[in-house]
């Protein structure tokens, strides 16, 4: 399948992009970090909590730049959806963080820790999906990295419900039961996201092949 090109007036988008997708694997490198070393809680935390404020701060300059730019790389509502999607990954990272913080949870499950393996993947092959959009696309690269993620999401999905299970079956303690359940759910919440930047991208190298 050849390539082809999507003649932009602007290369900012294309730097911001890579920032936050490389933004997104770091923040899933230290969630990993925090389930694999359970130790200095709050100071991991806060970590994770500074790049999810760099992600904000990436997303912001996005948005500036479309309003400055009158023609941009591709169309504005992908490039809107493109920028959201990946802020959504940096935040609900930080979320599933911050409430096994705010929770004081004693010690991460396995099925948390597996999740988090399943992070990592996917925000890489985010990042390589995303390392794509430059002037001249390979489409087919473009679409195996966007396969994958979507592999991993549902990779994902299975080992949240099989948590989930796991969960309801074994917890006699009602507050144990919400607090996991719900960070569970960020986590899982994470790779759908991941998913929704797949989605924009497949939209983006099929519309401009």
């Amino acid at each position: 399948m050849p390539s082809f090109s999507l003649l932009p007036k602007e290369g900012k988008f294309f730097k911001l992009f890579g920032e936050s997708a490389q933004n997104a694997t770091e923040i899933a490198q230290k969630l990993k970090e925090l389930l694999q070393n359970w130790d200095h809680i709050e100071d991991r935390v806060a970590s994770i909590a500074d790049l999810e404020h760099k992600g904000d701060n990436i997303t912001h300059q996005i948005a500036t730049e479309l309003h400055r730019t009158f023609v941009t790389p591709f169309d504005r509502e992908d490039i809107t959806a493109l920028a959201q999607s990946l802020d959504d990954v940096t935040d609900f990272i930080h979320s599933a963080a911050d409430f096994m913080f705010l929770y004081r949870v004693e010690q991460p499950t396995q099925r948390a820790k597996e999740l988090a393996d399943v992070i990592v993947e996917i925000t890489a092959e985010v990042q390589k999906a995303v390392s794509q959009l430059t002037k001249h696309i390979d489409q087919r690269q473009m679409l195996k990295h966007c396969v994958e993620v979507n592999r991993m999401e549902n990779v994902a999905d299975r080992i949240y419900r099989s948590a989930l299970a796991e969960l309801f079956a074994n917890s006699t303690e009602v507050p144990l039961l919400i607090k996991w359940r719900e960070i569970y759910e960020h986590m899982e919440t994470v790779t759908d996201r991941c998913e929704d930047v797949a989605n924009v991208l497949e939209g983006v190298a099929l519309k401009y092949s």
